[in-house]
């Protein structure tokens, strides 16, 4: 389908003819896809000659041998939220409430960023050998959580995923006409190949490359939206939005304005979107993952700084895109005139490719397009990379070939890579044929992500909780979840579609179930039979693979005997950092979600001239700094292992 079909009405004056050829689609897709891909492997062959860092090594493959500095952490961490939803949707929420959406989008991310730290340094702590987070549920609680929490993970990665495809291939379509299918089958491409080869290391190279291109597109629009002459200034801006409040009042909103904080539906979405968020970090293997991979006394800061840093990214983008589209709408270079965007339009993330194509033509439709596909990849690479190792850890060694080397986990991560990237591919395309879109998704995916997430955090973090509760408390909190959802859309819109089911409140109701029951659930299961869980228990079972043909090797029992006995020389250290962990978490919790936005939210304020200056200069300030980090720290943090590939390439090279 091509974004033709995407606009109102069979008006012939109402199409929206694609800024950019169909070429251009499968170039940015295909060429640059294989051509990072190409670059990804080479870097790859080059760290193992000068590094040694071989990624025929489990741990290299999965963990990149625990060693990813604080810069290249935090510049990972960024990428992993800058999904391509993240970009498109921060302005589809700004268009639908006002400057509220973006804030609450920018709110319900950065909080457990940072809380995950916590987490990450807890499993650093307890758990030094572990290479996922469902290797900790099975020595905890055995076989049946085990199985239990890999249809969990896996369903958080199924649902990230198809969350990721649905609005990037609409937006790539919109942009270039390129077939939607086309789009969703070739974006895995390049990604697969890279992740195949590369594994978790590939990823954070990715990751950085991505994520400094994304955010200095961004601090582009910042700079190029104020020299259309429509808009002008921020002033300027004002004045056109203060005027379309007057003419296209928003519903909910204090007195419709789109300049108030005082948004009932932009603050019910902020809970949907916090909530859900929970889910898809805790859930989310893949950020386990990148935490066992950092270098212990990388987790807090890089979680930290990439966390506080992300902020900036949909509160700033999505401030001025969506504002920036609702004050061009009435001009003829916005794409849709002299009609206003549909609600299919907006509901599909068509806010910010159309808001770039009316700011900066066809050079606004290529940047979008190179955002789009590079926050798709690199999330894809990571959601990849999640689920293989579930394949590989977590089904193939413990439930098939238990004696498991090297050699064997690797070819099994490569085929949950391929296999996943193209189920990927083919569950997202059933989706879009069953009408559902970015939207939908949108609000009603916690409703799947988060019964985990109070299991989960208990599992870590509170020895007292049984395994009969963890096993049921889930299972219980999402079918509680399930049944409120799709009760209240029953109740309050007399159906159960697909239309009914993506309201926000329906979706609100069965979110905060999915959530907090099984909270409450563990608690009381909990209280009849409480456990006393030894953390030292964690450190009993080896988890790292023999590398040999024959087994476990007296150097590989002693390589395990030396890392259990080293983290617990580093106790003190490491609990430090948990404590840190937990100021910053909870700090972060505060500022973002409660000191800041609720007493706006109370006092019914609309913002003011210099206020609504003030707003949108402090957030691109905030968003270059945001550049800044992600493209430069990590090549400062790791200036001395870049100065030692360019030594070993210097050095002569000496055939094995």
């Amino acid at each position: 389908m091509s974004a033709n079909l995407l606009s109102r009405e069979d008006e012939a004056n109402s199409v929206v003819q694609p800024p950019l050829p169909q070429v251009a689609g499968y170039v940015v897709i295909i060429v640059m896809g294989f051509l990072i891909a190409i670059i990804m492997m080479g870097i790859t062959r080059l760290l193992k000659r000068t590094a040694g860092e071989d990624n025929k090594t489990t741990e290299m493959f999965m963990t990149a041998n625990r060693s990813v500095g604080t810069g290249l952490t935090a510049s990972a961490v960024i990428s992993s939220w800058l999904w391509s939803t993240a970009i498109l949707a921060s302005s589809l929420v700004g268009y639908n409430f006002g400057a509220a959406g973006p804030f609450w989008f920018a709110a319900g991310c950065s909080p457990m960023i940072v809380f995950f730290a916590v987490l990450g340094i807890a499993c650093k702590l307890r758990i030094p050998e572990a290479h996922t987070l469902l290797e900790i549920v099975r020595i905890r609680y055995g076989k049946l959580g085990h199985l239990v929490w890999i249809v969990l993970c896996l369903i958080n990665n199924i649902i990230a995923i198809a969350n990721m495809l649905l609005g990037a291939s609409a937006a790539i379509s919109a942009l270039t006409g390129m077939h939607i299918i086309a789009a969703t089958f070739l974006l895995p491409v390049g990604v697969i190949i890279y992740t195949f080869v590369g594994g978790i290391k590939a990823t954070f190279l990715t990751d950085y490359f991505h994520t400094f291109v994304i955010t200095a597109i961004v601090c582009f629009f910042t700079i190029k939206v104020w020299l259309t002459p429509e808009i002008g200034s921020p002033a300027a801006l004002f004045d056109t939005i203060t005027q379309l409040a007057v003419n296209r009042p928003v519903s909910g909103n204090h007195n419709g304005s789109y300049l108030t904080m005082t948004s009932k539906n932009a603050i019910l979405f902020g809970i949907i979107h916090t909530l859900s968020n929970f889910g898809l970090v805790i859930m989310d293997t893949g950020f386990f993952a990148k935490a066992f991979s950092a270098a212990p006394h990388a987790v807090v800061p890089g979680y930290i700084v990439g966390g506080i840093a992300y902020f900036a990214i949909p509160w700033s983008l999505g401030t001025i895109m969506s504002l920036s589209a609702l004050a061009l709408e009435q001009y003829p270079i916005f794409p849709t005139y002299p009609r206003l965007m549909t609600p299919l339009e907006v509901s599909n993330g068509l806010v910010l490719p159309y808001a770039a194509v009316a700011v900066a033509g066809k050079g606004g439709a290529v940047a979008v397009l190179l955002m789009v596909f590079m926050a798709v990849t690199s999330t894809i690479s990571a959601q990849v990379i999640s689920v293989s190792s579930i394949i590989s850890f977590d089904i193939y060694r413990q439930y098939i070939n238990r004696e498991a080397k090297d050699r064997d986990a690797i070819r099994w991560s490569h085929i949950g890579v391929v296999g996943f990237g193209l189920f990927a591919a083919a569950f997202s395309t059933a989706l879009h044929y069953g009408k559902v879109d970015l939207g939908w998704t949108l609000y009603m995916l916690g409703v799947l992500t988060c019964p985990g997430i109070f299991p989960t955090i208990f599992t870590i973090l509170w020895k007292r909780q049984s395994k009969a509760a963890a096993i049921l408390s889930p299972l219980l909190g999402m079918g509680t979840g399930i049944g409120v959802w799709l009760g209240t859309a029953a109740a309050f819109y007399g159906e159960v579609s697909v239309d009914s089911t993506g309201q926000t409140l329906p979706c609100v109701y069965g979110t905060v179930a999915s959530a907090f029951s099984p909270c409450l659930f563990s608690v009381v299961i909990t209280l009849v039979k409480p456990a006393n869980f030894k953390w030292a228990d964690f450190r009993n079972e080896r988890l790292a693979f023999a590398t040999s043909a024959s087994g476990d090797s007296d150097e590989e029992l002693k390589s395990h005997e030396e890392l259990i006995s080293r983290y617990a020389s580093d106790k003190l250290r490491l609990k430090r950092w948990l404590r840190i962990s937990s100021f910053w978490a909870l700090a972060t919790f505060l500022g973002h979600w409660v000191l800041w936005p609720l007493p706006m939210y109370g006092s019914n304020y609309v913002f003011g001239k210099s206020f609504f200056e003030a707003w949108v200069v402090v957030s691109i300030i905030w968003v270059w700094v945001t550049m800044l980090i992600a493209g430069f720290y990590p090549l400062i943090d790791g200036h001395q292992a870049i100065k030692n590939v360019f030594v070993g390439i210097r050095r002569p090279r000496v055939d094995q």
